[in-house]
């Protein structure tokens, strides 16, 4: 099986997995859920939990415990989309080829969407408790790492410099700041959420969160290229978005040629490191480096 196929074959299971943790559509709430629905299962990549599997495999894992983990990181990245998504940030109407949150349920449903899905994302999460009694300290280390990179001193802490700096030319510190948060932490998270499931040591954890943070700053800085040279029919989201916003991009700030020699020094030094582990995983290591040599 080629990387294509293998990689289609994981991306459907993962799909099978955020079907069997999203809550039925009933009640009088039932509209939130289905709004939940309609945000989750809008397709994409499923990079985030693709790598927390990946890397829990990486590290010996086995069984069911990593499954409600990675429907949450994915609830959580989706929540975070349909935000950004509003108009009063940046007012997209069109996300992985079709209408956003907000267009097809209202403003005022969709903020309320984001909201369920965050909460309903350590829900989810905490359901490994009960899945895994054993796995009680793992999964709350889990838990620790997962809140606190979706949070102030993660996603958020990174989207709220964003929007405050908006218009702005902030310093490459500041971009940097924004970067390691808002699109590094998840990604950081994801892997040290798979690694610290699966066993690893304090050492491992540690720097299999540093690969991650270097895939995650090479993951964005590839999708502000992209927003210049990418077209709206290949990224399935409207193009120049980042200039139309008068947002402060790694592209603005250094150019496109810079740019692309930043992502290839940050994924070879993350390969590299990932090279250093006893264990080796050749569809991780190809995932990787397909994420930041993407055209969409």
């Amino acid at each position: 099986m080629n990387f294509k196929e293998e990689y289609e074959l994981k991306r459907n299971q993962i799909e099978e997995i955020l079907k069997e943790y999203l809550p039925p559509a009933e009640g009088y709430q039932k509209v939130i859920m289905e709004a939940m629905e309609y945000s989750l299962m809008a397709g994409g990549k499923r990079l985030r939990p693709m790598l927390m599997m990946e890397t829990f495999r990486l590290f010996g894992g086995k069984g069911d415990v990593i499954r409600p983990f990675m429907a949450a990181i994915e609830m959580i990245h989706t929540y975070s989309l349909v935000h950004d998504d509003l108009p009063a940030l940046d007012n997209d109407e069109y996300r992985r080829g079709r209408k956003t949150t907000h267009v097809v349920f209202g403003e005022d449903m969709a903020i309320l969407t984001g909201d369920a899905l965050l909460n309903y994302a350590f829900e989810t999460a905490c359901r490994a408790f009960d899945q895994n009694p054993g796995d009680s300290a793992r999964i709350g280390q889990a838990l620790k790492i997962l809140a606190g990179k979706a949070g102030i001193y993660g996603m958020i802490g990174g989207q709220t410099v964003d929007v405050k700096e908006s218009g702005h030319r902030v310093s490459g510190e500041v971009l940097d700041f924004i970067y390691r948060l808002k699109t590094g932490a998840l990604i950081e998270s994801s892997m040290m959420i798979g690694a610290v499931l699966a066993g690893a040591g304090e050492d491992e954890i540690t720097r299999i969160g540093q690969i991650g943070l270097k895939i995650g700053l090479a993951f964005q800085i590839q999708d502000d290229i992209l927003d210049v040279t990418g077209t709206e029919e290949n990224l399935g989201k409207p193009v120049h978005s980042d200039e139309k916003n008068e947002k402060m991009t790694y592209v603005v700030w250094k150019g496109l040629e810079e740019s692309a020699s930043a992502v290839k020094q940050m994924t070879e030094e993350a390969l590299e490191e990932l090279g250093g582990f006893r264990k080796q995983d050749d569809f991780l290591e190809q995932l990787l480096r397909s994420l930041v040599c993407r055209e969409k």
